[in-house]
């Protein structure tokens, strides 16, 4: 049995407080805060996920894949993206994801349950499979001080040899 690890990173500015667009974070919406600056929806969990995805498969999911569904196909939900990624797994099977999130807003502590569940529904896991932890940085980057959010992923997962 090969167990392998990728980590993966993402984070997007937010747009102006009086944008319309919806923060989507881990494919939840959270309305105490505006969207981001982004050509998708710009969820940081689910593209740390499918960042550290590509660290595991070498495949580009963010950058090529994602990007011609978003400006060629018109889609925009990370949830897609994240699907496709995990097409691209073959046959290794993940076992864990653990995702932090560093941000001001929007507030996280009584999300959390909520974030793993749906991770866990995207990427047929169970709930135990999925750890989310968040921070707010205490204001020493940007990030902490409310400027937009930053998600790192790491993703394990295990192959059986035949």
């Amino acid at each position: 049995m090969t167990v392998r690890t990728g980590i993966g990173q993402d984070s997007h500015r937010f747009l102006p407080i009086d944008s319309s667009k919806l923060c989507i974070i881990g494919g939840l919406i959270f309305d105490d805060a505006p969207g981001f600056n982004a050509n998708s929806d710009g969820d940081v969990v689910f593209h740390a996920i499918c960042n550290a995805i590509t660290s595991l498969t070498g495949v580009l999911i963010l950058g090529d894949i994602a990007d011609d569904l978003c400006l060629k196909d018109g889609i925009t939900d990370s949830e897609v993206y994240l699907l496709e990624a995990m097409k691209t797994l073959g046959r290794q099977r993940v076992t864990h994801v653990a995702v932090t999130i560093e941000a001001k807003k929007p507030k996280f502590k009584h999300r959390l349950l909520d974030l793993r569940k749906n991770i866990a529904r995207v990427m047929k896991l169970d709930v135990s499979q999925v750890g989310v932890t968040a921070t707010s940085g205490e204001g020493l980057t940007d990030f902490g001080c409310g400027d937009g959010v930053q998600a790192f992923a790491i993703v394990t997962t295990v192959e059986s040899v035949e």
